[in-house]
């Protein structure tokens, strides 16, 4: 059976709305499509980093001595990894609830370097990059859907989650899931 895949490459799960507006951008083509889902596992060191840094914030006469082990690490990377394939589940349940046919897994590499592989593996049609807006990096051109053009040659479409077509084109203000 030949269909139309499209590659997802997301920041976090879809919502019912983002599962009904990517459905209707493929309602029109005839053969069967299949969208592979690639949610990106969040970093635990870049957590673990963000929190030391929440300790120090304001006006502290000393910073806590904290000492974080692999072991520590070892359990945010396990319980990170399964919040992603939670949500992964979370975004091919709604997919389907919305028409759509979807498989997915989390992504522990690179996001693009797996974006690239899949779109080679499944042979996709096109890719979808949905993500929350990162007004630096679009505009220095470091966000993913920029990475991904420059490296394949097949159409990338970025989206923003949580928000409809017509908010996108100017019509509201930032994710609406928000």
């Amino acid at each position: 059976m030949s269909g139309y895949d499209v590659v997802l490459l997301i920041e976090q799960p879809f919502t019912t709305k983002d599962a009904t507006n990517l459905r209707g951008l493929h309602e029109d083509i005839e053969d069967p499509v299949l969208y592979h889902v690639l949610l990106p596992v969040e970093d635990a060191s870049a957590r673990v980093e963000s929190a030391m840094g929440s300790l120090a914030t304001g006006e502290v006469l000393a910073t806590p001595a904290v000492t974080v082990n692999d072991s520590d690490f070892d359990g945010l990377r396990e319980e990170l990894l399964d919040t992603c394939r939670e949500g992964v589940e979370a975004t091919v349940k709604v997919i389907e609830q919305a028409g759509g046919r979807a498989v997915g897994v989390p992504v522990t590499n690179d996001p693009i370097r797996a974006l690239i592989d899949k779109v080679a593996e499944v042979g996709a049609a096109e890719v979808i990059i949905l993500t929350r807006p990162h007004l630096v990096r679009d505009f220095l051109h470091l966000d993913w859907t920029s990475r991904a053009r420059r490296k394949l040659g097949v159409p990338v479409l970025h989206l923003l989650e949580h928000e409809n077509f017509d908010e996108q084109a100017g019509e509201g203000e930032g994710i609406s899931g928000f």
